[in-house]
């Protein structure tokens, strides 16, 4: 399973990427705002800071809705780097646009898909990825982790090269369920990520080790 980060901000990416598990970056318009990066010219300097630091996929959003708006921001995004995953929403004219960048060898990542339905069409019109949210399913009394089963047995029964990118992570339960059902890849914040290091055996364990050397070369 691939690890991304879903942030825009520097240092937790290059936190991640020293820990030496970091496959990629996701980013979006709020986590953009949240840093405080506004204007087209600043947000794609953001991005190629971004791409500095890690080594491949790094999704990076339109903000168009309509076809035309769609490819030309899209081919300007990827010009920034060879990392970039232009991030795609999961609307009618988002598929036509996956399906022109997928002719032209640009990656996409199609976002806020919510059903099978949607993944279906996301693979069909040729996306690098699909990104079922997970956890805004969870919000609504939803099964989140029911759509990954669902999008993993469509998929593997059609071949489909799509990658399943489990978003909208919130902790580590959500993160372990996705392994086990056998996604491709999982974002999620850099608590989740670090979180996976704890355990309290772990920790008594370590302590124990520790005393009993000090005590022995004491």
């Amino acid at each position: 399973m691939k690890f991304f980060i879903d942030t825009a901000n520097l240092s937790e990416i290059r936190e991640a990427y020293d820990l030496g598990v970091l496959d990629g970056v996701t980013t979006n318009p709020s986590l953009m705002a949240k840093e405080g990066i506004a204007g087209a010219e600043k947000v794609l300097a953001h991005y190629k800071a971004i791409c500095n630091i890690v080594d491949a996929n790094v999704s990076a959003e339109v903000i168009a809705t309509d076809f035309e708006g769609i490819i030309k921001e899209g081919r300007e995004l990827a010009k920034i780097d060879d990392k970039i995953v232009v991030k795609v929403p999961m609307i009618k004219d988002g598929i036509k646009a996956i399906k022109k960048f997928s002719s032209e060898g640009i990656r996409t990542n199609c976002t806020l898909v919510f059903s099978p339905g949607q993944a279906l069409l996301t693979a069909k019109a040729g996306a690098s990825f699909v990104s079922p949210f997970i956890g805004r399913l969870d919000d609504i009394s939803q099964d989140g982790l029911e759509l990954i089963a669902q999008i993993r047995l469509i998929y593997d029964n059609y071949g489909y090269q799509t990658e399943i990118l489990a978003a909208s992570i919130r902790h580590t339960i959500h993160l372990i369920k996705c392994a086990e059902i056998g996604a491709d890849v999982a974002t999620c914040p850099l608590k989740v990520i670090t979180d996976l290091l704890k355990h309290p055996l772990t920790d008594s364990g370590l302590e124990k080790f520790l005393a009993d050397h000090k005590k022995a070369n004491s």
